[in-house]
């Protein structure tokens, strides 16, 4: 309530972009001072051991995740853990930093409780990223690492892009996720292409496996909304063929049917990827098509329109073993991740459940 009446109204007074660098830097400077993280974490953190989930050989506080893109250069992933996130994803990173699209490429659609960004993975790079990671204590959550194609890096040469990546960051991620998915970088959601994806998952496995000698990373592909029914069957065969540990159901859409928000706004914004409510429909399509491909044997993690308990629980029954937010945090503010919680354990208690590892993929 604070959030929605006092603080959120004086963060909207500045543009997305301005008031999105504003909170990032005002998380990670409270994550560096003593007693910082223990102040964040009373905005509503829930610990509870009915919410964990096992999966990828990792243990999760709660199945709610921060998702990709708003800690870009994991500079506050410390203070999203600290909220209440069950693990915390950052990126997308790049083998090589670059300042992303021309500004301004953030916009918000409140009537939609969305949003539209075309930031061009915007980031510092992976060495840079590595170095910050590495100087820093260790997420007591799982810590995974999104990693994409830098936009200069011709499509020839993405494999060996994304092997660097790889070697500079998979020995410091819990889980490491291939990006092919965004639409702000021209040519990369060709590599959804199966004969594209197969090479590329490849070496990054093999990579992954070299970073973490004795151990394993789990690795896992982002896939986009948009592709037509029949790719996300190819995708899935490809993961169970390779054997890959998770997919990550959806990215945003470059869609954009059925909005509130008159044309002529919509219009405005320009090109890029939409978030948010919007997505709810088309998001838990693919993942329930994802689990009638794979069942069990590949994890699934629901992103794209998640706001609430119920659809917490309806992904989850769906087959997600895990969810991940972003749009909604920007809208409901920093005690969402407890407000789920909450209302996950309640969810719980209705169904006469124990875990919410029961509700996966019995729905």
């Amino acid at each position: 309530m604070l959030y929605r009446l006092g603080i959120r109204p004086l963060l909207y007074l500045l543009k997305p972009e301005p008031a999105h660098r504003l909170t990032i830097g005002l998380l990670g400077g409270a994550s560096r001072v003593p007693g910082g993280l223990g102040l964040i974490g009373a905005c509503g953190a829930i610990h509870d051991p009915r919410l964990a989930v096992d999966a990828m050989g990792l243990r999760f506080a709660t199945p709610i995740g921060l998702a990709a893109g708003l800690d870009k250069n994991a500079e506050a992933y410390r203070a999203f853990a600290a909220l209440g996130f069950g693990f915390v994803e950052v990126g997308t990173v790049t083998a090589r930093g670059q300042p992303g699209n021309a500004e301004p490429r953030l916009f918000r659609l409140p009537a939609d409780r969305a949003l539209v960004n075309r930031m061009g993975f915007n980031n510092d790079g992976a060495d840079a990223v590595a170095i910050r990671i590495a100087g820093q204590a260790r997420l007591p959550v799982p810590l995974g690492i999104n990693i994409g194609k830098t936009k200069v890096t011709p499509e020839s040469e993405a494999l060996d892009d994304y092997a660097h990546s790889t070697r500079a960051l998979a020995g410091l991620a819990d889980y490491l996720v291939v990006n092919v998915s965004s639409p702000n970088t021209p040519g990369l959601r060709d590599l959804q292409a199966v004969a594209a994806l197969r090479p590329l998952l490849e070496r990054v496995r093999e990579e992954a496996d070299a970073a973490r000698p004795g151990g394993r990373v789990p690795v896992l592909v982002k896939i986009a909304p948009d592709l037509a029914d029949r790719d996300v069957d190819e995708i899935a065969d490809l993961a169970l063929e390779l054997e890959l540990d998770g997919i990550i159901a959806t990215n945003t859409t470059i869609a954009r049917t059925g909005l509130a928000t008159p044309s002529r706004l919509v219009d405005r914004c320009g090109a890029g990827g939409l978030s948010g409510a919007p997505l709810k429909a088309r998001s838990l399509a693919v993942l329930r098509r994802l689990r009638a491909r794979v069942a069990d044997r590949v994890v699934l993690i629901s992103s794209g329109g998640i706001e609430t308990a119920q659809d917490v629980v309806v992904r989850m029954r769906a087959g997600a073993s895990l969810v991940q937010i972003y749009t909604a945090l920007i809208y409901d503010g920093p005690g969402l991740p407890g407000r789920l919680a909450r209302g996950l354990l309640r969810e719980l208690d209705r169904a006469g459940l124990d875990s919410v590892m029961d509700m996966i993929g019995n729905g």
